[in-house]
């Protein structure tokens, strides 16, 4: 009996997602698995596409990004992923969390920029996983649990010290339930004002939660900029202390006075990773986004605000000239504009390449969904790296390219069945034109949609093409961390 397939694309690049070779084939879809792989010209779908060479791969896993609210929206709030390839995302980084914590009132920066208000009523991971489960998105999402937000929720207001020993174990056995109902592991984000006063040891106490369960430590360290070499240290050795794998966030080396440290940051990274798990992810812009409040404005380092509370007319605009207009120096128009968001002009073309070009690189857009002038990493991410890092700069081979956005993140972050191209495997795909993918969005022009990216399937379901953009169909899933 032949078999009958609900799509197959025909006369494909197949690029697998393991850093192999790319060869040309047909791939069959049957419910939500890849049925076949090869010459199926034997075989009939009920719907067919030629691909006519064009390049199919694993869907796009996203390392790291703030979609924690996003993914509750509806399937259209995703676009901004599907339009790229993503087909899945990994939410709650940075230490920032929609649950285990419920908010009466706007949260302090930088929690307020990734969930709005109204949004923060899932006291626990449970209840945040359910409304996933009954409304779901059209993306796959990996969770993680914030120490941010358990932070929060554990000494209210008074953040500026260490927990105690109860509040530190509170937090502790918040994360072993999220863990036990599904959570991937505990994100930290230490150089922010509500995590910065946690010492080495409170991280610890509260990390102990992931100890035997094969839970990751994700951690936008302390300090990326003249300390970062400290920072690897503290990270690596929170990981250590608990047994966790670690992912080191957005790896970057902030601030001009450090430009070119990514020699020292990635040979010490290196040096233990020889012995223990760590990875990080980075994205392919020189410009980061975070708060307005979380670093101190300077007159050399180019400032762009993503949002305001109390001046929304002003995002898209230079803090520079916003502060010129009104007469006063950048951090009184920085205090002014806050609550709000920014884009930070801070790192070195050479920085970025390096980082992204090493072996244990993935690739994480970290963008500001709720942004009312977001960061173009939001959009433009994944055909950003194949389009001007792969394809026109020849960083990296397309097969290594697809690698660092599929096969690698899949294996670091334990999602089974996910990331390669194989017969059994979940038929998360994107169907791109390697001649002519490439991001559209920009600083000045954010929201735009890539050029490119042909269609986007998510468990078998077609959820994006070009021609419609996003379909309403919501496709994706809540998915476990399976442990190596």
């Amino acid at each position: 009996m032949t078999l009958r397939c609900d799509l197959i694309i025909r006369d494909a690049t197949l690029i697998d997602g393991t850093g192999g070779p790319r060869r040309r084939g047909d791939i069959g879809v049957k419910g939500d698995r890849i049925a076949a792989i090869g010459d199926l010209s034997g075989m009939s779908a009920d719907r067919e596409v030629m691909a006519q060479g064009r390049v199919v791969s694993p869907g796009f896993i996203d390392a790291h990004t703030h979609d924690d609210q996003a993914v509750l929206c509806g399937p259209a709030c995703m676009l901004c992923k599907t339009s790229q390839g993503v087909t899945t995302v990994v939410v709650g980084n940075c230490g920032i969390s929609l649950s285990p914590v419920v908010m009466a009132e706007r949260p302090p920066a930088p929690l307020d920029g990734v969930c709005a208000p109204e949004w923060w009523i899932f006291d626990s991971f449970g209840a945040y996983a359910e409304r996933l489960r009954t409304t779901p998105s059209a993306v796959n999402t990996l969770a993680l649990i914030g120490h941010m937000s358990l932070r929060v929720g554990a000494l209210g207001k008074d953040l500026d010290r260490p927990a105690t020993d109860k509040e530190a174990e509170r937090m502790r056995k918040q994360l072993a339930q999220a863990l036990s109902e599904g959570a991937a592991g505990l994100s930290t984000g230490l150089f922010y004002p509500p995590s910065k006063h946690a010492p080495t040891d409170e991280v610890i106490a509260v990390a102990e939660a992931l100890r035997g369960t094969g839970g990751l430590y994700v951690t936008h360290m302390r300090d990326e900029a003249n300390h970062v070499l400290d920072s690897i240290e503290e990270t690596l050795k929170i990981g250590a202390a608990v047994g966790a794998p670690v992912v080191i966030s957005h790896h970057k080396c902030a601030q001009p006075e450090n430009h070119g440290r990514s020699v020292e940051t990635l040979p010490l990274i290196e040096k233990y990773a020889a012995d223990y798990p760590v990875a990080f992810d980075v994205y392919p812009y020189t410009a980061s986004s975070t708060s307005l409040g979380a670093r101190k404005p300077r007159p050399d380092v180019a400032v762009t605000v993503t949002t305001s509370l109390p001046h929304p007319e002003m995002a898209g605009r230079s803090l520079k000239d916003i502060a010129a207009e009104w007469g006063v120096d950048l951090e009184a128009a920085a205090q002014r504009l806050m609550p709000g968001g920014g884009v930070f002009h801070n790192m070195a073309e050479e920085d970025v390449r390096r980082i992204m070009s090493h072996r244990l690189s993935m690739i994480g857009s970290d963008g500001g969904p709720l942004a009312k002038h977001p960061h173009p990493r939001l959009w433009g991410t994944f055909p950003r790296v194949l389009g001007v890092y792969c394809r026109e700069l020849g960083l990296f081979e397309l097969e290594t390219a697809v690698h660092k956005m599929t096969g690698r993140t899949a294996k670091v972050f334990g999602i089974a069945d996910r990331g390669e191209l194989r017969e059994g495997a979940f038929a998360d795909l994107v169907l791109f034109d390697a001649a002519t993918v490439k991001d559209r969005s920009t600083f000045t022009e954010p929201r735009q949609v890539a050029d490119g990216i042909v269609e986007t399937w998510v468990n078998g379901r077609s959820v994006y093409t070009h021609a419609d953009g996003a379909s309403d169909t919501p496709a994706g899933r809540l998915l476990q961390r399976v442990a190596a």
